[in-house]
């Protein structure tokens, strides 16, 4: 998530990007394509950089930000992209010295189309360019500003939510093989049917429920498939997996 924000970044003229990881092999490998400045260590990106953005695993951010706590001041930001970790620890952590912002992304950003939830509900951030900030992440993608008592959704809802559309893909695929379809036959088809009905859902003005009687017709084949979905509660089971999705972020928070 690091690097597809360098390649989001670096190439705004209003921004100069700096990047340090401890494995110097994966900033090489991106200083190959994108324009940016490597750092030796921390200390030397915190002094160059207004904005810090903190794209590490969640079990070494508690670390991170005690190595890098004496080099902040109320000049910079922290964003943080970790998941699960909330503002409080985030802000105690830091020792409440600079903004806070949490950052929840989802990884379509890699290709420039994420979702992310930005929280600035920290009060320091009161004295930061909160637009500035927006259009960081909106270089890669869609922005909704939430309150924090709204991440644990949005973790289970949009940060997970890759994995449960992927989950569908290669079911639907695998339908295509169970009847004979060629693999690669099946899965061009159900790419294209998945991105030709978001397109057609998201133009059109009609709510989903009539976008789907347009499919349905009376004792055919849409409405046999559509009840073994509801035989199989389909629907009810997307959404306990969020409930479980949910309640799991809660509890790693």
């Amino acid at each position: 998530m690091g690097g597809a924000l360098i390649q989001g970044l670096a190439p705004r003229e209003d921004v100069e990007v700096y990047a340090f990881d401890l494995d110097q092999e994966k900033i090489n490998k991106l200083a190959q394509d994108i324009d940016f400045i490597s750092c030796q260590n921390l200390a030397d990106l915190i002094e160059h950089s207004d904005y810090i953005v903190l794209a590490v695993k969640p079990q070494v951010l508690k670390e991170v930000i005690e190595e890098i706590k004496d080099n902040l001041n109320a000049e910079k930001c922290l964003i943080s992209i970790a998941a699960g970790i909330k503002l409080k620890k985030l802000i105690r952590w830091s020792n409440n010295i600079c903004p806070v912002v949490r950052v929840m992304p989802n990884t379509p950003a890699l290709v420039g189309r994420g979702v992310f939830a930005l929280c600035f509900d920290h009060i320091l951030t009161q004295n930061i360019d909160q637009k500035f900030i927006i259009s960081l992440f909106a270089s890669l993608g869609q922005v909704h500003v939430l309150k924090e008592d709204y991440f644990d959704i949005f973790t289970a809802l949009v940060g997970s939510g890759p994995a449960y559309i992927f989950y569908l893909l290669d079911a639907f695929i695998d339908a295509g093989l169970t009847f004979g379809l060629p693999r690669d036959t099946a899965r061009q088809m159900v790419f294209a049917l998945f991105e030709g009905s978001l397109c057609m859902a998201q133009q059109s003005k009609l709510h989903l429920v009539e976008l789907k009687e347009m499919v349905t017709s009376p004792g055919g084949t849409t409405i046999a498939g559509l009840n073994q979905m509801e035989k199989h509660a389909v629907k009810a089971a997307i959404i306990q997996a969020v409930e479980a999705a949910w309640k799991r972020s809660k509890e790693l928070g």
